[in-house]
């Protein structure tokens, strides 16, 4: 049973017709990530025997007569940064080689609770700290639209296990385009939310305060879906919120009437590839000939996000990761002959390259002497960023950029170049600064072959008209071409 074109809404429907089991379609899963995981190394543990015990119970409850739930039966990857239950979790580092969590993430109670079937965990840059999946401890992530290439970071197994055709869902989480940019650069949809809609309880933290989970799917449809499963509140997490969720099906009625769409010159100044700002611009015009109408806004503090992001993220990141010491959990050194030599050899041979820079970078900002000059000016600029979507949000509904300023590039391109990787992110950093939701859908291919996205902002928990109108936008404009490495 071949499921790499089928939607939630197909499945179950195969499902309620008995023309298919849970069963078939978690082996062909498991067969599909077996098979082509050597070539694309999305996935770093599997959860295969467990997956079919849970399918077979599943097919004998579906016999009995119970109804389906919103994700019964549905293969499900996750990214290795979300805890699972006696389920190996790395994070893509050697510091948690061996971590077996002995709880589950909030996200996975709920996944389990909806009838999601987990089939593994997906490889991702370590800790999640970074933009093309090249920094994990297990080797980089390749596109499945060309291996040669990245396919986005920092989650980007979850991203290819869907694009690939795997798994018709997966989760990664987003700190600073982490979802969104490998969903543009892998062709498929990826959703960032409000910061606070999704419980960040068992997420092994990177940046907690920019740090949120969030589904891959190749329909907006199916996105909806997952994120009406997962969002709501959670006593185990104080920042997530109380704000009601809606259904966000029933959202998805594709009208774009009146939809008043801002553009913002920021986000299509120099830098940007000329075939992702065509493709963009298109994507734009084709919401228009819909019923939308274009607003120009601007986003004054743009310019300031990549500097803003990467002292924050950092200094964040060096508080959050001084728990791996080598004595509570995780790879301990082995030669030490003293405490504090065994601090330093773990965290030396437990780090990769990228995190230790970052936690450099996030412990000198936070020094005495330096913490007024660049965290706490971080924050005031933090600040302005948020009010200018605030603002431009006064005259339009969504805002529509690019995802990615170019395609997925080259595996090693840019490795010796920190900056230049670091641009990569510059136009989905802002929404995570800002705290608002954020979404990618693929909207062309360049003249190489590689998707390109379209990014929708919406204002802090309206993810209904955010996901209705990516909705719309793909109703109206699919993406024909597939992956060369998905049969």
């Amino acid at each position: 049973m071949d499921i790499s074109n089928l939607t939630i809404d197909e499945l179950h429907d195969l499902y309620k017709r008995r023309q298919v089991t849970v069963s078939e379609v978690t082996k062909s899963s498991l067969e599909k990530a077996e098979k082509l995981n050597p070539q694309l190394n999305a996935f770093l543990a599997m959860n295969s025997t467990a997956a079919m015990e849970r399918a077979a119970d599943i097919d004998a409850e579906l016999s009995s007569g119970k109804e389906l739930n919103a994700l019964t039966g549905i293969p499900v990857a996750l990214k290795d940064n979300i805890c699972t239950l006696d389920l190996r979790t790395t994070a893509g580092s050697k510091i948690l080689g061996n971590y077996k969590p002995v709880y589950n993430a909030t996200v996975v109670e709920r996944l389990n609770a909806a009838g999601a079937i987990i089939i593994g965990k997906t490889n991702c840059d370590e800790f999640a700290m970074g933009s093309s999946n090249e920094n994990s401890a297990f080797g980089p992530v390749r596109n499945p639209w060309n291996i040669d290439y990245v396919p986005g970071g920092s989650s980007g197994g979850s991203a290819v296990a869907v694009a690939a055709g795997i798994a018709p869902i997966a989760f990664g989480s987003d700190t600073g385009g982490s979802i969104r940019q490998p969903a543009a650069l892998s062709g498929i949809v990826g959703l960032k939310p409000t910061y606070g809609r999704v419980s960040r309880y068992g997420l092994i933290a990177f940046g907690s305060s920019l740090d949120q989970i969030g589904p891959f799917s190749r329909s907006v449809r199916d996105t909806a879906r997952a994120l009406g499963v997962i969002a709501g509140r959670d006593r185990c997490d104080s920042t997530s919120s109380d704000f009601s969720v809606p259904d966000y099906l029933k959202a998805l009625n594709g009208q774009v009437e009146g939809l008043r769409i801002g553009v913002a010159p920021e986000f299509f100044a120099a830098g940007i590839d000329s075939e992702v700002k065509a493709s963009v611009e298109a994507a734009i015009q084709k919401l228009v000939e819909m019923g939308a109408k274009t607003v120009d806004i601007s986003l004054p503090h743009t310019e300031y996000a990549v500097a803003v992001y990467y002292i924050i993220a950092t200094a964040e990141a060096s508080s959050n990761l001084a728990r791996y010491d080598g004595v509570r959990y995780g790879f301990r050194a082995e030669d030490a002959t003293t405490l504090s030599n065994m601090y330093r050899q773990t965290r030396e041979l437990g780090f990769g390259t990228e995190v230790k820079r970052r936690i450099m970078l996030g412990t000198y900002a936070l020094s005495s002497g330096y913490y007024d000059a660049y965290y706490k000016k971080a924050q005031q600029v933090r600040a302005l960023i948020e009010a200018d979507f605030r603002h431009a949000f006064e005259k339009c509904d969504i805002i529509a950029t690019p995802t990615s300023p170019t395609p997925a590039f080259r595996i090693g391109e840019k490795s010796d170049d920190p900056l230049a990787m670091y641009l990569s992110d510059i136009y989905t950093i802002t929404v995570n600064l800002a705290g608002v939701p954020g979404i990618s859908v693929p909207c062309g291919v360049s003249k190489t072959g590689l998707p390109i996205g379209l990014q929708l902002i919406a204002r802090h928990f309206d993810e209904s008209t955010l996901l209705n109108a990516a909705h719309a936008y793909q109703q109206a404009a699919p993406l024909t071409e597939k992956p060369v490495i998905s049969q």
